[in-house]
């Protein structure tokens, strides 16, 4: 969009305005109703003199009228938002423990089912930093807090089955490595996204609750996922003397609920995929950046554009005036 700062100024056009009218019709009045002299060698008109009638008074007139729109100061307005100076941290803790190979959330197994699902999520977010931590009998950080969802979105995708290589599910070994990244941030909001399909087993942290009170000590909300179809799940082997092994539903929902309550946060129970995006997307919705959208306006000058043509046209006319529309008394 383009505006004027001095917007006043461009009155100035209008005495110029009415002055070159004025000049316009005395030159045609003059040019209809001269009489000719008669002449014995009648006088004819030249180019160069059409040329000294007319280029000095119009050159004159259009370097004054860039010079007026100069001098109203023409700007390009150009609109943005500001974005919040801090928003919220998000760890998403992610098991990749053996038994998230179950295939009860078709047409993904646990595992893919989780990372897809947490990819969405990754995708919906803004101005927030987002990091990963994947556990099953240890815990190991991923990816650090960063706005650089893409890399949060190719480490999602390279996590694979028993990637810390320890057999087991250490979740309080998981809180804690999640809590020892959030713990100093300064966000307005620190939040634990915790996803899991069975119940703690192993690791250096056993007493679940006393992790979620160390969380919430640091102002650490925790949203626990379960996902876990209700009864066995098939899990292929790749063994063609045993194709597939049964594994029974152990998911810890009591803890998990607990674990959540303690930090004011929710648990979810996720038994197919469409259940799990769902409850991402409700995560999504609840931990929303709130801010007022601040907008700022820059400008742009334009005046050079008018007033660089108005000094060539004066320039030029200088140098003609003293050349070629020289006369000589």
């Amino acid at each position: 969009m383009t505006d004027f700062k001095h917007p006043e100024l461009l009155l100035l056009l209008l005495p110029l305005i009415g002055l070159l009218a004025g000049l316009a019709s005395i030159q045609r009045g003059r040019r209809f109703s001269a009489a000719p002299v008669p002449s014995q060698f009648p006088a004819r008109e030249t180019l160069r003199s059409r040329l000294f009638r007319h280029v000095p008074l119009w050159t004159r007139a259009a370097a004054l009228l860039l010079l007026a729109l100069a001098l109203a100061r023409p700007q390009k307005a150009a609109k943005g938002e500001v974005p919040p100076a801090e928003g919220i941290d998000i760890m998403l803790t992610l098991d990749t423990s053996y038994s998230m190979a179950a295939e009860d959330f078709a047409p993904f197994n646990r595992l893919e089912a989780a990372k897809t699902a947490a990819s969405n999520f990754v995708k919906k977010r803004q101005n927030d930093r987002i990091g990963v931590t994947v556990f099953g009998g240890n815990a190991l950080l991923s990816c650090p807090l960063t706005l650089d969802y893409q890399s949060v979105l190719e480490l999602l995708d390279a996590a694979y089955l028993n990637m810390t290589r320890a057999d087991g599910t250490a979740i309080g070994d998981a809180i804690i490595t999640a809590v020892n990244h959030l713990k100093d941030s300064k966000a307005k909001s620190k939040v634990i996204v915790l996803l899991t399909d069975g119940r703690s087993n192993v690791g250096l942290v056993t007493d679940l609750p006393l992790a979620a009170r160390t969380a919430a000590a640091h102002d650490i909300k925790i949203y626990t996922i379960g996902t876990a179809g209700k009864g066995p799940a098939r899990i292929s082997t790749g063994n063609p003397m045993q194709p597939v092994i049964t594994i029974e539903e152990d998911l810890d929902e009591p803890t998990l609920r607990e674990i959540a309550g303690l930090t004011g946060g929710e648990f979810y129970r996720a038994k197919n995929y469409a259940e799990l995006e769902k409850i991402y997307s409700r995560i999504d919705s609840l931990e929303k950046t709130k801010f007022d959208v601040k907008t700022y306006t820059s400008y742009t000058d334009l005046y050079l554009w008018f007033l660089a043509p108005a000094l060539a046209l004066l320039a030029l006319l200088y140098v003609l005036e003293r050349t070629y529309f020289r006369t000589v008394p």
